[in-house]
This record gives C-alpha cells, structure tokens and sequence, in this order.
C-alpha cells in the first residue's frame, strides 16, 4: 500500500510538471508505440500482464511518446524471460523504466543493471523504481551504454536486452558476447526498423544509413558460430541469440 501511495504521488509531480512544460524535452527522438510500431498478424493476440502500477506508468509514458516496448514486443521478452529466469540481467536503453521493472516483476530474484544515456529518462526512471519498490534490485547507470559495457565485468549476465541507439548494435555485439555467460541470451529490439529492413516498406532516405548498420547486427549475428540466433516477427523485430 506505500508503495502505491508513493508511486501516486510520484505520478502526481511528473503530470503537475509536464503541465506547465507541456512536453518533457529528452535529448533525442522517441514515438509513440501505444498502438506498436508496426503491425503483425499475431499482435492482436500477444498482450503483456503487467501489474495495475506498472500498466499506469505505460500509459503516461505512451500520453508523452516516450518509447516504451509495444505489447507485443513487451509480452515476448516477459515470455522469454519466465523460461530461462536469469539473475543477472543487462538493460541498455532504460528508458523511464517500464521495460525494466517488467523483466524484474518476472525474474522475483534477479537483479537489473540498467544503463541511460538522457537525464531527463533516467531521473524519471529513478522516481518510478522507487515508487515501485525495486531500488535495492536495480543499479541504474547514467551515461553512453558503448561506454558503460566497457567497465562491466566480462561472463557476469545471462540475459541482455539491447533497445539503445541502433545504429550502434553492431559495434556493440563483441563486447557483448564477453558480458554474457555460456548459454545466456541476448535479445535485440526493433531489428526490422518499421518493415525498412525486410523492404515491406519503402525507406525514406535519411534511414539508409541506419537500415545498412541493422543488417550488418543481423548478419554479424546470425553467422556467429559462437551465437544461436532467430529474427522475429513480432513487435519492431527482434533478435534473439543465445551463447553456445
């Protein structure tokens, strides 16, 4: 009950905030993906169950186009996530935190690290942990994630879910596959870019750059011989590797 009460109120500030800046001014692009950001024939059917507290903060996020997971791609990490149960569990790309306290609402013993590059993200993300209550299970880092991967320890996650600046997923991978344990697994979002990547849509010019980087993650991913990886159709795409 507290922690309702806390989380309520925490609500309460960020609205009376937003009401007199109108629009929280993050440092970089975010859309709405209440409604996905591109539609499958199985999204009418994958939904996540997340708890009353968490599915407010989602829609507050979704009022702001802040760029929380969609529900199908949401529903497919929780599904993920209940099979292999990991305790030790990388985040790049916090966001305000929904992604996050939903993998730790799954995983009742994991711990998260979770890493943000936008101050604006990350503050709001603190405040929803808290009034969550899921700081003491959370170590929340600030800063630019292909920096932050360097001072982690080599073989100490075995899971990791990488919903950061994209054109940057293929750089990050070899250092990655270092962090991640034998046998864990590594789940990339938004790899099919709208339908730019698998051309069900036409790309717009400014995203040639951005679709070539992609392909080269999928490509990396899918030849590794040390990796075991599947392209989903689901949500925005994601990849799912596992370490042999």
């Amino acid at each position: 009950m507290l922690a309702r009460l806390v989380l309520l109120a925490s609500l309460h500030l960020i609205k009376r905030y937003l009401s007199k800046t109108h629009m929280q001014n993050f440092s970089y692009a975010h859309k709405n993906t209440r409604d996905g950001e591109r539609t499958t024939p199985t999204a009418q059917f994958n939904k996540p169950k997340i708890s009353d507290s968490l599915a407010q903060l989602r829609s507050h996020a979704f009022d702001r186009e802040i760029p929380v997971s969609d529900d199908e791609t949401l529903c497919f990490l929780q599904t993920v996530l209940s099979a292999v149960q990991p305790k030790h569990i990388l985040e790049l790309g916090t966001a305000v935190g929904v992604s996050g306290a939903a993998m730790l609402d799954i995983c009742r013993t994991a711990h998260l690290t979770t890493v943000e590059r936008d101050q604006g993200f990350y503050n709001e993300a603190q405040t929803n942990f808290a009034g969550l209550g899921l700081c003491d299970r959370i170590t929340q880092i600030l800063g630019d994630a292909g920096e932050v991967i360097n001072t982690l320890s080599e073989n100490s996650f075995d899971f990791i879910f990488m919903d950061c600046a994209k054109v940057q997923y293929v750089k990050y991978l070899p250092r990655l596959k270092r962090l991640l344990k034998r046998g864990g697994t590594l789940i990339a979002d938004d790899i099919l870019l709208f339908g730019y990547v698998t051309g069900e849509e036409a790309i717009p010019p400014k995203r040639k750059m951005l679709v070539e980087h992609i392909k080269e993650y999928i490509t990396a991913v899918t030849n590794d011989s040390g990796l075991q990886t599947t392209i989903i159709n689901i949500g925005n795409g994601v990849a799912l590797s596992v370490k042999l």
